[in-house]
């Protein structure tokens, strides 16, 4: 069925002007688009299907053009698809632009207008984003699935949990990974005949997430050498340093690794205002899954297990100020620091000394003295 479109041209419209920029509002079955002539006039408005199929037919035979996208889904492969057309593509982070996000007008046709119009005057005011490539996305497929099946075992145990201590009885205390249909033992027959569904499908999670390891343990070593660099770090895994490898991607993106901390969202806001500067919490931008596995290490690396370095006296360091959130915050700021640990290692294939600053302090004292 032909879509309607407001001023709608050819689309060799678009061939014929000096500059093209075209805004687009994915959706997950149609997406909207506007095109803008050199003068910032709407040359075209319409939809088009979200397939690969359907953007082809549309994009395909036009001129090189500006194309800004907002971030979502279909984002990834659609801006793959249409930079091997030759275009110029603008993937927007559209939570970042209030003018989208917080319009009081919104909706699909007015977003892509929006979107046109600033990637026209100045693609900066979209805080572009970079998408991994399609070999990275596949790999990092893996550790999605890995994620899902975690989060769908520990569901279950929860509910298992509650469930028994609805009519007052206790599953027995144990690792998840060591959760199943034995430890209904304890429990009346009763009980144990009603759980057992859940257990058995837990045991079968196990089962998958084992495999899953085995899988990623393997891409990590046959596909990513570089990640046995960020495994010297204690803490630091096949999950952790492949997850890092695959969502950086590239080192050199960054220009000091103190850079990373900020695109993981590890960093405090700022809201500096004359003498005031209050102190607030990280922004929580950037990957939430990366962000929460550097978290995770982080605690390894605080525990009582943890092998003494650099990094843990300083976190110990930070705890022992005391206050409320002080443990909190010094999660915050160790992970903070191992993601820049693990870039430095990325990029300079250094040996990891754990205690290499704590060994320098007293060796520069004595020369001092």
């Amino acid at each position: 069925m032909k879509k309607n479109s407001i001023r709608s041209k050819s689309p060799t419209a678009c061939k014929k002007a000096r500059r093209v920029t075209i805004g687009m509002d994915l959706g997950d079955k149609t997406s909207r688009f506007c095109v803008l002539d050199d003068d910032g006039q709407v040359v075209r408005e319409g939809s088009v299907g979200t397939t690969q199929k359907a953007m082809t037919q549309v994009f395909a035979r036009l001129g090189r053009c500006r194309v800004a996208l907002e971030v979502g889904t279909h984002s990834p492969w659609l801006s793959r698809l249409l930079k091997s057309f030759g275009h110029e593509v603008i993937v927007a982070n559209a939570r970042q632009v209030k003018l989208i996000s917080q319009s009081s007008r919104k909706d699909d046709r007015l977003d892509a207008q929006t979107l046109a119009r600033l990637a026209r005057v100045d693609p900066q005011l979209l805080r572009p984003i970079r998408h991994r490539s399609e070999r990275a996305q596949r790999h990092l497929m893996a550790i999605r699935v890995r994620a899902s099946l975690v989060e769908a075992r520990t569901g279950l145990i929860n509910s298992a949990r509650g469930l028994a201590k609805a009519i007052g009885e206790r599953l027995p205390s144990s690792d998840t990974d060591q959760m199943g249909v034995e430890r209904l033992e304890e429990l009346p027959a009763e009980v144990q005949e009603t759980l057992r569904p859940l257990l058995a499908i837990v045991e079968s999670l196990t089962e998958q997430i084992q495999a899953s390891n085995k899988k990623i343990e393997q891409i990590a070593r046959n596909e990513y050498p570089e990640t046995e660099l960020l495994r010297q770090v204690s803490g630091v895994g096949p999950l952790i340093a492949l997850t890092f490898v695959l969502t950086v991607e590239d080192p050199e993106r960054f220009q000091k690794s103190r850079d990373v901390g900020c695109y993981v969202g590890l960093r405090p806001k700022r809201s500096s205002s004359g003498e005031s500067e209050p102190q607030l919490r990280i922004t929580k931008e950037g990957d939430v899954y990366l962000r929460k596995l550097l978290v995770q290490g982080a605690h390894c690396i605080l525990g009582r297990r943890g092998p003494d370095t650099d990094l843990k006296r300083w976190g110990l360091r930070l705890c022992a100020r005391g206050g409320k959130n002080a443990k909190k915050r010094a999660l915050v700021a160790v992970a903070r620091k191992l993601a820049i640990l693990l870039h430095r290692l990325w990029v300079t294939g250094e040996v990891y000394e754990p205690l290499r600053n704590s060994q320098a302090a007293p060796a520069a004292h004595k020369a001092a003295a």
